[in-house]
Formats: structure tokens, sequence, C-alpha cells
């Protein structure tokens, strides 16, 4: 049995993996879903690390999932916990010492997204529509939900301060880019993990969301990556 440690990203909470979890429990694991502080303007990705170590406590053959901006806090994590294996998902990939408001620019992602739209046939200077970046490939029940419970809040604190990591942890790493992801495209996806993580990104279809649009997919790549490793 593995403990699945699942991170959420920016402006979201442990709801979005309430698809993914209990699949995951079913083959057996012990599987973690923290809520992390992301309302509170004294948090950071420090405090974020904390949510987490705090509920992985001593369990051990740790598997960290992180979505979106929770690729800043898993290699966090790392350097307190150890794990097995860490699994980015339609990740941002930061540089030590980069800000998540830094990360942007750094990467080029406004004319890569502005691209990306152009290509799909989508106004490059539309109005920021969630249902149309995010919620395009997610079933009607489930986005009726998610606008039932609202958007948790997010401060601006963990765009301010510093990646504070030297290094990347030296943990077995793989990472999964979503092909019709809108907000990350797949192009340049494929280009800063090559640029940051120095390896080819593996690939599934799938928007930015694909906990809440395709969790068994998502699941029964998590489980090949953690048959291949061994991790039991």
């Amino acid at each position: 049995m593995a403990t699945y440690v699942l991170i959420h990203g920016a402006s979201s909470d442990s709801w979005y993996w309430h698809r993914v979890l209990p699949l995951l429990a079913a083959k057996g694991h012990d599987v973690i879903a923290p809520d992390l502080p992301t309302a509170d303007d004294a948090a950071g990705f420090e405090e974020y690390t904390d949510a987490v170590v705090e509920a992985v406590g001593d369990r051990r053959r740790v598997i960290l999932v992180a979505q979106s901006m929770g690729g800043f806090t898993a290699p966090m994590v790392c350097e307190r916990v150890p794990v097995d294996l860490m699994v980015l998902v339609a990740a941002m990939v930061p540089k030590p010492g980069e800000s998540a408001g830094q990360w942007w620019d750094a990467t080029g992602w406004q004319q890569a997204k502005r691209e990306n739209d152009a290509r799909d046939g989508r106004p490059v200077d539309a109005e920021f529509d969630m249902k149309t970046v995010f919620f395009h490939d997610v079933p009607p029940e489930v986005v009726e939900a998610a606008w039932a419970r609202g958007e948790p809040g997010q401060s601006g604190t963990p765009f301010a301060r510093p990646w504070p990591v030297r290094k990347w942890p030296d943990v077995p790493t793989r990472f999964l880019l979503c092909r019709q992801d809108r907000f990350f495209p797949a192009r340049f996806q494929r280009r800063v993990v090559r640029e940051r993580l120095g390896f080819e990104p593996d690939e599934m279809d799938s928007g930015h969301l694909p906990a809440l649009a395709h969790p068994a997919e998502l699941v029964e790549r998590l489980e090949r990556y953690r048959s291949q490793l061994a991790i039991v």
C-alpha cells in the first residue's frame, strides 16, 4: 500500500481531488488531500508545505501528486518528508529563487497562451472566463457542483515571495501534461519541462483539471508510475 498525497493548486482546495481520492482508496492505498491555507495573507509556500507535512505525519512510501501551482509546494515537501515519487500534473515548474509572480514572465506564459488561443480560434484578448479556460471538458454536473461551492480564496502572498529551494530535489519525478490545457498549453509545457527539469513530459488528453474531468485515466497513469517504481 502506498501513500498518495494530493496537492491542489491556487484558488482551490481538497475538493479538487474528490473524484480521484475514492478511486485510489479503492485500490487499497492511503490517500491524503490536505487543504492549503490559500486564503491566508500570512501564508506563503512555507506554510503550504507545513500543512502538507503535518498531514503526512510519519507515513512512508509517499507519492506526491501536485497540480498547477502545487508545483511550487511539492519540491519543498520533498525536503522534509521521505518521498518515493513526485508527479507533477499540469503544473508550474519554478526555478530556485523565482517567485510565483515572476514565473509568468520568466517562462513566456502570456505569449504562449495567446498563440494557443489563436491556433484554436479563440479570441486572444477576451475577458478571462473560468468555464472556457478551466472547465471546458469537465462534466456538467461537476461544473455545477463547483459553481455551487464557490471559488476558494487565494492570497497574493505566495506570488510575491521567492521560491526558497536551492535546487530541485533528488527524487524520482514524472511530469504529466494535458494536451487540451488552455491555461498551460501543451507546446508551452513541453518546452518548460525540457528546459527546467531536463526530461520529456508524459501526456494525456485533458484540459487543465484532469482530476475533475478524467479521474479514472489520471488514476491509471498514477498507478502505472507507482508500478514502474515498485512502490508497494
